[in-house]
């Protein structure tokens, strides 16, 4: 196994960046939009060029003259995607020509001491008589492209390849564990995420909606590997009027559809309302994991260990993900951040377990003799023959029966009780499908 080398886009606002970033890994990951500003984190996506695999990492606008909260982190997000990159794409905009930010990117750049690729964008053929005058940036030759229309995408990846470091050999880890950190906008994700890593990853502000697109962030924590994805804040439907609001809104539900483990964050300093309900409830209909993540404790309780009414206040709000694990943390103090890794750890485990059809049967056949089904208003009564799991992530596991229509939906809730208890299935929801016994065919040995 090699690490990837890492390949940054930078530049001044609203040059087309995550346009770029888009046409690279051929998919609409960055949101793209006609004006400044709307990438603010860094996002980084799997990439490859030939047999080249390469991490690709779209940033905000680099502003020099930043003061105010978001445009000063949003060039701090960029800086570090300078930092920790191994070939730097430069954008610049063929349509506005040079600029004077463009000449303060590149001698930030220069000082870098990476290797350099001077994009320019919106160049719609390559003899575009706005090229030339980037030569003055001192960067090298300027390399007309049009990201939106994938033209002289070729000869740009051939000066990446040219440019990317030899590969080089990493850790083994295995396969990454998928978390999704999503909840109502403002209640602590992003300080959550960045709590997590022991870095200001993602951007922090004190204004709802801060983040816009779903930034994974690789981590490795005791050999185990995991990438975090940090979402927008999901608003009630009828809130979601704007565009830019309603495609953010779709990448958080998007998000949790790629993770394998959720994290829903609460305020502990708010009522639990529907919305975090509908977050839950997507997430298991999804059937993926869930951990409950409590956050700004320092704010509602005066140590790190939660109390009776609050634990009972999300156990109530929640009572349909019951087996979700609640951790309450504080971003600023530290607490619960240990804590919540290790809950994510056993869910992720949880969800990808399969039990042996033996172990399976004997529970099974334990739980059906200390509970019988109930007998319905002819007298009939349910029987379980054997059980099978015929995948994982959620644990599904298929009882044949004499009749599915004889298990009520209380008896099925205890079945998966009593599978959660002995194969220890906390976090993850169980799904359990009766089917009608294939004649002919016999019980599994138990």
């Amino acid at each position: 196994m090699v690490a990837r080398p890492v390949v940054a886009i930078v530049g001044r606002p609203n040059v087309g960046k995550s346009a770029l970033f888009n046409r690279l890994i051929g998919r609409r990951l960055a949101i793209v939009e006609g004006r400044p500003g709307i990438t603010r984190d860094r996002l980084y996506a799997p990439a490859s060029w030939g047999t080249r695999p390469f991490t690709l990492v779209d940033t905000g606008g680099l502003i020099s003259d930043a003061v105010e909260s978001i445009p000063v982190q949003v060039r701090a997000q960029a800086e570090r995607a300078i930092a920790e990159a191994d070939v730097i794409l430069f954008v610049v905009d063929a349509a506005t020509g040079v600029l004077p930010e463009d000449h303060v990117v590149a001698q930030r750049l220069r000082e870098s001491r990476r290797p350099v690729v001077l994009v320019v964008n919106k160049a719609d053929r390559p003899d575009h008589p706005g090229v030339y005058e980037f030569f003055d940036l001192g960067l090298g030759d300027p390399l007309p492209v049009s990201a939106i229309h994938g033209l002289g995408i070729n000869d740009l990846m051939d000066a990446v390849l040219a440019r990317l470091p030899e590969p080089r050999p990493a850790g083994e880890v295995a396969s990454a564990i998928r978390v999704a950190l999503v909840g109502r906008p403002n209640v602590g994700k992003s300080s959550l995420l960045n709590a997590i890593l022991g870095e200001d990853r993602v951007i922090v502000d004190a204004t709802p909606g801060t983040t816009r697109d779903a930034v994974d962030t690789p981590l490795i924590r005791n050999g185990r590997s995991f990438v975090l994805i940090d979402t927008a804040g999901l608003r009630r439907k009828a809130r979601i009027d704007q565009q830019l609001e309603r495609f953010s809104a779709g990448r958080s539900l998007g998000a949790i559809d790629r993770a394998d483990v959720v994290v829903l964050v609460l305020d502990a300093t708010e009522p639990i309302v529907e919305q975090d309900q509908e977050i839950a409830r997507y997430t298991a209909e999804r059937g993926r994991a869930l951990v409950v993540a409590v956050s700004k404790w320092d704010l509602a309780g005066g140590s790190p260990e939660p109390h009776r009414a609050m634990l009972d206040r999300v156990k109530a709000g929640l009572r349909f993900v019951g087996y979700a694990p609640i951790v309450v943390t504080s971003a600023p103090q530290g607490w619960g951040i240990a804590e919540l890794l290790g809950e994510i750890l056993q869910a992720a485990d949880a969800h990808a377990r399969r039990v042996p059809t033996g172990k399976l049967n004997r529970v099974i056949e334990q739980a059906e003799q200390s509970h019988l089904p109930p007998a319905d208003r002819f007298g009939r009564q349910g029987k379980i023959y054997y059980a099978t799991q015929p995948r994982a992530q959620p644990p599904t596991i298929v009882l044949f029966v004499n009749d599915p229509a004889l298990f009520p939906d209380e008896y099925e809730r205890y079945l998966v009780g009593r599978l959660r208890r002995a194969f220890d299935f906390m976090g993850t929801p169980v799904r359990l499908l009766f089917r009608p016994r294939e004649r002919g065919r016999e019980a599994a040995p138990s």
